[in-house]
């Protein structure tokens, strides 16, 4: 069965939702972050809550620690957090919070040695954001492009003891337009670690159709905000 892990994006304690990751576009969400976590939670087939600090991931440090230690504590659900997480301190930090696996991004893409070390030091409890535009790789906050092939690189770090690897197509992401299925199954035939479907994901047939495909785990956004997404649901 495909897990769920529906999305909580933050700026300055708003839920918010960006298109294409252009943060000129955020979007208030209806519900806040903190009525968000408590309808997520009660959900069974929600397998953990996923959150992101926008500003962190531009800023590249955890400006919404405070707060989202906040959050965490409103849930029984695993929980999962990125957004500007560069160093071992900040990972021990958010583990040492309650925060159950954490998510890198910039830093493990220009730094896999670091990846490496990390992922070590916390078998299974790190996962890598990988966010591309047409396959090739951008950072820090999806600002700045890179010459890195969402494949290869992904190939390159297979090997390492992490959690999964979060693949999100941003040419997708907020736009409801349904996921890049076709690079999707790429990668998932690509590595054998477990693969992150996130971006684009409208309805509970986008799910079907990446499980399907292989793939571990949904994170949905903006669809988990309409009370349609979770008709049927448990």
């Amino acid at each position: 069965m495909l897990k769920l892990w529906p999305a909580i994006d933050l700026i300055e304690g708003q839920s918010v939702r960006l298109t294409e990751g252009q943060y000129e576009t955020s979007e208030k969400m209806p519900t806040s972050a903190e009525e968000s976590i408590a309808r997520y939670s009660q959900y069974d087939s929600v397998d953990r809550i996923h959150i992101v600090d926008l500003i962190g991931a531009k800023n590249q440090s955890t400006v919404e620690s405070n707060y989202i230690e906040s959050l965490i504590r409103r849930t029984d659900k695993p929980v999962e957090v990125g957004g500007g997480i560069r160093s071992e301190d900040a990972l021990r930090a958010y583990f040492s919070a309650g925060v159950d696996y954490c998510i890198v991004g910039t830093k493990a893409i220009q730094e896999p040695k670091w990846l490496e070390q990390m992922s070590h030091l916390f078998p299974g409890k790190i996962y890598v954001s990988v966010d591309a535009y047409n396959r090739m790789i951008k950072v820090n906050g999806w600002i700045d492009e890179t010459d890195l092939d969402l494949i290869e690189f992904a190939q390159t770090i297979a090997h390492y003891p992490i959690g999964g690897i979060i693949y999100t197509d941003i040419s997708k992401d907020g736009k409801m337009s349904g996921p890049n299925f076709e690079t999707t199954e790429l990668l998932v035939r690509a590595v054998d670690i477990p693969v992150i479907a996130s971006g684009g994901i409208r309805h509970q047939d986008d799910l079907k159709q990446l499980e399907s495909i292989g793939v571990h785990a949904a994170i949905v956004g903006k669809a988990a905000h309409q009370p349609s997404f979770w008709e049927g649901l448990e």
